[in-house]
């Protein structure tokens, strides 16, 4: 797996698709992720941590991480079909040691870790497939 960071977002209010960048944390490859403006409004006010008054979707998913006592692990882009993105959060249960994985849209799993300051990895198989036709 490759550690990644988010790079940049890129938010137009006059399209429905929106786009977030991850680049590699110890190299120069990167790609794009097209997502919904929701989710990257979402990313966007985690980066800047901008609260809201009342909580939204991914900020609910958070707490009930927090309440259950558990905690969020990594973020993994897993799989690559007909260009769209797969991921999974990987919840950790306190105490316990094993993994629990959720399967979550890449938008959804980036904006979730951006808030807990997660780690955001994608698996080699991946990137090694984007970078084909989508990497520098």
């Amino acid at each position: 797996m490759v550690k990644m960071e988010l790079a940049r977002i890129m938010i137009s209010e006059t399209s429905d698709h929106q786009v977030i960048v991850l680049k590699e944390s110890d190299g120069q490859r990167s790609f794009p992720i097209v997502i919904g403006l929701h989710e990257a409004w979402a990313i966007d006010r985690a980066v800047k941590e901008i609260p809201t008054p009342r909580p939204l979707t991914h900020d609910l998913v958070n707490s009930i991480i927090e309440e259950l006592g558990a905690g969020l692990s990594q973020v993994i882009i897993n799989d690559l079909k007909n260009n769209t993105f797969y991921a999974k959060l990987l919840v950790h249960r306190s105490g316990d040691k094993e993994l629990v994985e959720i399967d979550s849209r890449p938008s959804d799993a980036i904006a979730i870790a951006m808030q807990r300051k997660t780690p955001i990895f994608v698996e080699e198989k991946v990137l090694d497939e984007v970078c084909r036709w989508k990497c520098p």
